[in-house]
């Protein structure tokens, strides 16, 4: 027998399982509905996401080594890496998927350009499922009606996951994200060669951050808000645009993107032989909203369980097999997403502890800290004398935070 996985979606996660899954020889589909589709995001990756996921130069856009943290009081705070070897990868996400899509079909995915809409699920744990899709292939603009059974299925088909309501995994609640791509005078881009800038404040974002960040040939400019708040969102991206209004100055606006953001893991993320990856499963950080390396890391973690208890897919997993990805992701990652919980409760909730979180981006061993945690995506621990400092720190930073606050 040869176990038949389909991968319904092919951004970062969806291609990563697929790649794993066809590199053990095992029966692999990957489903994806616009093979040029570009997801709206800020594009910014990890420097551990280069090497692990072994990312050639030109995905890269730009190597951004400089951070600009702006308060609500306009105070900035520069926060630079020092070691030369360092940079956050700035990335289009129509070049990483398409890269990353490319590599899975090259080691044997099959790749099926194709919208999924239904699933039959079986009733018993070794029938198949049935996907019920439309193949858009043929360049037929109403496509074909076609069926394909597999024994696995991985969703990775993002935030409104089509695999999450069939599988009934529950909701979660999510944020919008609203970005402008803006293409700038020579000169003007020049300024963002390697440097990003965050911007905290009500005028720009009333839950998270808003940002600047380099491009290939222009800047992406967004911001993001919970749900609840999403009509405000077209007046919290003119807030990010009158505060950056000199620095943007002269830019033309070449594409506008919203998607939404899991603002925490779905309650079910395996359920029978069907488990979510990526945005699917809710697998996006408080506090910096990233997405990317935890999307590709989460895919290839479960193809990986499946290809280990599957015994390289001569046996079908069972539902407790696909746990196992599951406990391996929550010992891994949970503190991490936990960390960062606290810190967008404790310093988002207002101008004043907005003013706080940038004066503490001030502090060097706060940098390092982040850093590290950041680009090498482990929660660092500090020593006891450092991490006794940067609580004073915060504290002070806090209380001055209330007197600075507009």
């Amino acid at each position: 027998m040869t176990l038949r996985v389909a991968v319904i979606g092919s951004g970062p996660a969806g291609s990563s399982a697929a790649e794993t899954l066809a590199a053990s020889g095992i029966e692999t589909y990957l489903f994806e509905r616009k093979l040029d589709n570009a997801k709206p995001c800020g594009g910014a990756i990890p420097l551990c996401m280069v090497s692990e996921f072994d990312l050639p130069p030109e995905i890269i856009d730009r190597r951004v080594r400089k951070m600009k943290m702006i308060s609500p009081s306009n105070r900035e705070v520069d926060i630079n890496l020092i070691n030369e070897d360092e940079y956050i990868g700035m990335c289009r996400r129509e070049v990483l998927d398409g890269f990353l899509r490319d590599r899975a079909a090259k080691v044997g995915a099959n790749l099926i350009n194709a919208t999924v809409h239904k699933l039959d699920i079986p009733g018993n744990n070794t029938d198949p499922y049935t996907i019920h899709y439309v193949d858009h292939t043929e360049g037929i603009s109403q496509g074909i009606a076609k069926t394909l059974k597999v024994d696995l299925i991985i969703g990775a088909d993002g935030a409104n996951s089509r695999v999450a309501k069939e599988m009934d995994a529950g909701d979660y609640n999510y944020a919008i994200a609203f970005q402008e791509r803006i293409r700038l005078p020579e000169d003007k881009m020049a300024y963002y060669n390697d440097l990003a800038e965050m911007y905290v404040g009500d005028d720009v974002s009333t839950d998270f951050y808003a940002w600047v960040f380099p491009k290939y040939d222009h800047v992406a400019v967004g911001t993001g808000t919970m749900h609840v708040n999403k009509a405000s969102i077209k007046q919290l991206q003119a807030g990010i645009r009158a505060r950056a209004s000199e620095k943007l100055a002269g830019g033309k606006i070449i594409k506008v993107e919203a998607h939404p953001i899991p603002e925490h893991p779905r309650p079910r993320r395996v359920v029978g032989r069907i488990a979510l990856v990526g945005d699917a499963a809710g697998y996006v950080t408080k506090s910096s909203g990233e997405g990317i390396y935890f999307a590709a890391k989460s895919g290839r973690m479960c193809a990986e369980t499946i290809v280990e208890t599957s015994n390289s897919g001569s046996r079908i997993p069972t539902e407790g097999d696909l746990k196992v990805y599951l406990k391996r992701w929550d010992k891994r990652y949970g503190l991490t997403y936990k960390v960062l919980d606290i810190l967008q409760t404790v310093f988002y909730r207002s101008n004043a502890t907005r003013e706080a979180f940038v004066e503490m981006c001030d502090d060097l061993d706060v940098q390092r800290l982040t850093f590290d945690s950041y680009l090498y995506k482990t929660v660092v621990p500090a020593n006891p004398i450092t991490q006794l400092k940067i609580t004073a720190k915060t504290i002070g930073s806090l209380i001055r935070g209330n007197a600075l606050a507009p």
